[in-house]
């Protein structure tokens, strides 16, 4: 069974850098074709894809997000890592990160996601 774990503050200040980690177990980032995502859900509002490394490093980015979004991971703990940069109040979601299944391009499991604010 794999698990996803996100962790980071909860509380970031304006222009400032989010930076949130995913911890995984059960099973590895570098599976063959399996993609690690970032999604958030601002309050009120729909799911947002933000980004994915996929299984061999290769990096995707929403088209709105990518001047300020960076993902990159750590093969030997297991995680990759969400950068958004010069955040405004606009960035207060629940971040999740999940897993993309390359063979059937469904989302199949999901962390329990994690409240960041951006306030001053």
């Amino acid at each position: 069974q794999v698990q996803l774990q996100e962790s980071g503050p909860g509380l970031v200040k304006p222009s400032q850098t989010l930076s949130l980690t995913c911890t995984v177990s059960g099973g590895s980032i570098t599976t063959n074709y399996d993609y690690w995502s970032w999604i958030r859900q601002p309050p009120g509002k729909g799911l947002e894809w933000m980004g994915a490394i996929g299984y061999s490093g290769s990096t995707y980015y929403s088209p709105s997000l990518k001047s300020r979004t960076s993902i990159s991971r750590d093969t030997s703990k297991n995680q990759f890592t969400l950068q958004l940069n010069s955040v405004t109040p606009q960035d207060t979601a629940v971040y999740y990160c999940a897993r993309a299944d390359g063979s059937t391009l469904s989302y199949d499991y999901w962390g329990q996601g994690t409240q960041v604010s951006v306030s001053s």
